[in-house]
């Protein structure tokens, strides 16, 4: 069975999370005091003298008392020793000049040490300034084909698409195709807009028109809208699917989560990858079969039908749809996350509908003229045995032109296994009508192959 992915559009805009903003910390200023230092002037009692020590006081060798106030007396003044005689050496007054020095120089010392401590702390509490080392501005190009450059060039023509209509909301992406204004989107992205619903399309630059409905399909899931009178519109170059090999670097851009000219990088993980998706309808009007770009480039809701380019900046893909890892029963539908799993149309497909849908309205679907059965179990896509809204086989399709029966199982397209309903049905949308296919087939225990030239179907909304 072919894989079914969720389609890559946001159906409601998020409001962005409350911000966090913390306070910072106020620096704090110290206050510092300084300790006011009490010097005691060294004494020698004299007991010989003719003024002995009285009781009570302070003993020949103690220590003085220090008296508050009195530091500058002690210095010169010395009440418990006698007078020195004239002839005697005056070393005592040189012996207190030394103290007085170093004493002065102690607390110079703690004066400049403290104002220094707190000049330090006060520069640190107003926060002085500074400057760390930064690399000046630069404004070198970035080369062409580095990612940098690839969203340069391709940013200008992808667009921000926003749809109302009734009850719901949705947003995707787009990009310009001529300057004519024509814009190629998904058409599940349009759709809720209905007939009368409203379209508005943003700029890169910021500029916001009004857009209408010029023709959409949702087999191919494509729509191309158009804005008037904008001028300055940038058309992006369009590749070769066919071209892209697995590996390749791509570079998707849109608005995932309505986040405008989000850039994301990766490889083509694979091609011709059938899947399927839609089915919102309930009877199967909405399904879209695409033989998908497989990217690892992150894509989330809202990048749908934003562009896939090339290492060259040329659209190779249209960004539809997702697989998701939750079962999306969410808020609102919400869709999971990228998981490293997206897929785009091929831009052949692309330019194909495109080109139909600008000029006629609508797109033509090729057909091999056979009602299949979709509820058969084995493998490969067994065409119907019974009428099932129509012959099994259409008299005069292509299908019976080329020996089709009812009950055959079709396992092979060109050589490349089909292994359900839906995954034959993707190998023919990926043609155009009037190419010409080769069908392997089982019929009775028996193999065989048929050619045939595929014919045209009109395709709808």
């Amino acid at each position: 069975m072919a894989p079914s992915s969720r389609r890559a559009r946001r159906r409601t805009r998020a409001p962005p999370p409350p911000s966090s903003r913390s306070s910072p910390a106020s620096p704090c200023s110290p206050n510092p005091s300084r300790a006011k230092p009490n010097p005691a002037s060294p004494c020698s009692p004299n007991p010989a003298g003719p003024n002995p020590p009285q009781p009570g006081g302070p003993q020949p060798g103690g220590p003085l008392p220090a008296q508050p106030g009195q530091a500058a007396q002690w210095q010169h003044y010395d009440p418990w020793t006698s007078a020195p005689s004239p002839d005697a050496p005056r070393k005592a007054p040189r012996r207190r000049g030394l103290a007085g020095a170093v004493l002065i120089a102690l607390i110079a010392g703690c004066l400049g040490g403290g104002i220094g401590a707190y000049l330090e702390h006060e520069r640190a509490g107003e926060g002085s300034a500074i400057h760390l080392p930064q690399a000046p501005a630069e404004d070198e190009p970035r080369d062409p084909d580095s990612v940098a450059g690839i969203a340069a060039s391709a940013l200008p023509g992808v667009v921000t698409i926003h749809v109302s209509g009734g009850t719901e909301q949705a947003t995707g992406t787009g990009f310009v195709l001529d300057k004519q204004g024509h814009i190629l989107t998904n058409n599940h992205v349009v759709e809720p807009a209905g007939a009368g619903g409203d379209i508005s399309v943003t700029f890169s630059g910021g500029e916001v028109a009004d857009a209408k409905v010029v023709g959409r399909d949702s087999g191919y899931d494509l729509a191309v809208i158009k804005v008037e009178g904008v001028s300055g519109l940038h058309p992006l170059p369009l590749g070769n699917s066919d071209s892209v090999r697995v590996g390749d670097p791509v570079v998707a851009i849109g608005a995932p989560y309505d986040l405008a000219g989000t850039v994301t990088s990766g490889i083509i993980s694979a091609k011709e990858r059938p899947i399927t998706a839609g089915g919102e309808q309930g009877d199967g009007s909405d399904i879209s079969y695409v033989d998908a770009l497989q990217t690892d480039a992150p894509i989330n809701p809202g990048n749908s039908g934003g562009p896939l380019v090339d290492s060259k900046g040329r659209v190779i893909g249209i960004n539809s749809a997702i697989r998701a890892a939750d079962d999306g029963s969410g808020v609102d539908g919400g869709q999971g996350g990228s998981i490293g799993l997206g897929f785009a149309i091929p831009i052949n497909q692309g330019k194909r509908v495109a080109e139909e849908l600008i000029n006629t309205g609508k797109a033509t679907h090729p057909v091999i003229g056979v009602t299949l059965d979709m509820e058969y179990t084995g493998d490969g896509a067994r065409v119907h045995t019974r009428g099932a809204g129509g012959p099994p086989v259409n008299p005069g399709g292509p299908g019976d032109k080329a020996g089709i029966e009812a009950g055959d199982v079709i396992t092979e397209v060109d050589g490349v296994r089909v292994h359900s309903g839906q995954e034959l049905i993707v190998k023919i949308r990926s043609h155009r009508p009037g190419d010409r296919l080769r069908l392997t087939l089982h019929r009775d225990g028996g193999e065989r192959t048929v050619e045939l030239t595929l014919g045209s179907a009109g395709g709808g909304g």
